[in-house]
């Protein structure tokens, strides 16, 4: 059974909404029709026989009527009776031939037969004793031919509007339901071909279709780097830990395929050792990078005064007094988080010990310059060329691996730029051959405040 679309429920009931609209419509215009009819006649029989109160003058006692006196007059038939209800002036209707009492100032149906009466009586006095009475008549209007032309323009018109609102109920939520078609398409071929890249870009706006649209554009955007995060650390998995799972399993091999003396035994089982600690180091270095590039792990941010932080940091990694050197002379509070500096700091200081001259000195500052703070961490050893500056920010890049021993990854400096830029800052490196190097974290002015 095909199913029927949202978009087809909802015309249905749109125009079914319409219809009963357009029923409780004519039923409102029959019903307030009849009141209004009658109150028209009320009215108007009130006004034509007040104007002919004016009308009457009294001679010598006796009632006469004036020559402008209008015994019938916009429908209304004027009568004049005696104080003992004789008719004085006036045609009684041939229709009406009824005995009404007399009832001053109330308007009220008469039933005449088939002809319905309204009636109103008015006493006009002449003295304390004397004075006529004056009736009114109209015939109550008959709403039978309006409510039979009504019936029959309906009958006509209903179905032409209700045509006409299901198709202007099909062309609204088409309309409506327009960018809920755009998010099916662009997750449709997203499925299709796998590409995280395309978006739904729905024109920005409050209504619920601009909002989801922009909350599938999040998520495919989540998604994305979170898909390129996992190709990358793949790739860089597989090509960094080759050479250590290599090296372990031809250790072991040989160990098997030879006698070997209880030294050889010991030298295969450190090699060993070191190979997995290398792969343990870069297994945490990359899924730390991953974390972060994906946003799974906590940054939250907290005031941190700078100067304190690096000296208790110092104390924490026990570095040697003689060879780094903390120097901060004013008092800097900056909001970061205190986990992820320290990752960086630690990188840099123990890239400066690894690869700076033997017994040489690393220097870690804080200041304020203009509109950033920095934080710099220099040492004296023989600086990197020029044409590698650009280059050792790079994944798994190193300048010269030899200089790193074997537990080198070239992923300190990478995790460095990334918790840099976290932070809203960069990472700036002013080196050269021979003069060692200087790599400076900057930190924005509106993450920085200036304590008295």
């Amino acid at each position: 059974m095909k199913q029927i679309s949202v978009k087809a429920k909802i015309a249905a009931w749109l125009t079914l909404l319409m219809a009963l609209l357009a029923v409780l419509l004519v039923i409102f215009m029959l019903s307030v029709s009849s009141q209004v009819a009658v109150q028209t006649a009320s009215d108007q029989l009130t006004y034509t026989i007040k104007d002919n109160l004016g009308r009457i003058r009294f001679v010598q006692g006796k009632a006469q009527p004036a020559s402008s006196f209008r015994f019938y007059h916009n429908g209304v038939t004027t009568l004049v009776y005696s104080k003992s209800k004789s008719l004085l002036a006036g045609q009684i209707p041939v229709s009406f031939a009824v005995n009404e009492p007399f009832d001053n100032g109330r308007i009220r149906l008469v039933d005449a037969g088939e002809v319905h009466y309204l009636m109103l009586d008015l006493w006009v006095n002449n003295g304390w004793e004397s004075g006529v009475w004056v009736r009114g008549l109209i015939e109550a209007p008959e709403n039978r031919m309006f409510v039979s032309n009504l019936l029959k323009i309906s009958v006509v018109a209903l179905p032409v509007f209700m045509a006409l609102a299901a198709a202007g109920s099909s062309w609204i939520t088409h309309r409506a339901f327009r960018p809920l078609d755009s998010i099916n398409a662009t997750a449709a071929a997203i499925n299709e071909a796998s590409d995280l890249s395309r978006r739904i870009g729905l024109p920005p706006g409050q209504d619920e279709f601009s909002r989801l649209g922009s909350a599938f554009d999040r998520l495919f955007e989540r998604l994305e780097r979170s898909f390129e995060a996992e190709k990358q650390f793949t790739a860089d998995a597989s090509h960094e830990l080759r050479t250590p799972v290599s090296i372990i399993k031809g250790a072991c091999e040989y160990a098997v395929k030879y006698d070997e003396t209880e030294e050889d035994r010991q030298e295969t089982i450190d090699m060993i050792r070191r190979q997995a600690e290398k792969m343990s180091g870069i297994i945490s270095q990359l899924l730390r990078m991953t974390r972060l590039e994906q946003g799974t792990e906590q940054t939250g941010m907290e005031p941190v005064e700078l100067g304190e932080f690096l000296r208790q940091l110092c104390r924490e990694q026990s570095y040697d007094a003689g060879r780094v050197h903390t120097i901060c002379e004013e008092t800097i509070q900056i909001q970061a988080n205190p986990g992820l500096l320290s990752r960086l700091v630690i990188n840099l200081v123990e890239n400066a010990l690894k690869y700076g001259r033997p017994d040489g000195q690393v220097w870690i500052s804080a200041s304020c310059e203009q509109e950033e703070a920095l934080l710099k961490v220099c040492d004296d050893g023989d600086g990197i060329a020029e044409e590698h500056q650009e280059k050792i920010w790079q994944r798994f890049y190193q300048v010269d691996a030899s200089r790193s021993g074997e537990m080198g990854a070239g992923l300190g400096l990478p995790l460095v730029r990334q918790i840099a830029q976290i932070h809203g800052g960069y990472m700036t490196l002013a080196s050269g051959k021979g003069i060692g190097c200087t790599f400076t974290l900057h930190l924005p002015l509106s993450a920085v405040s200036d304590l008295e």
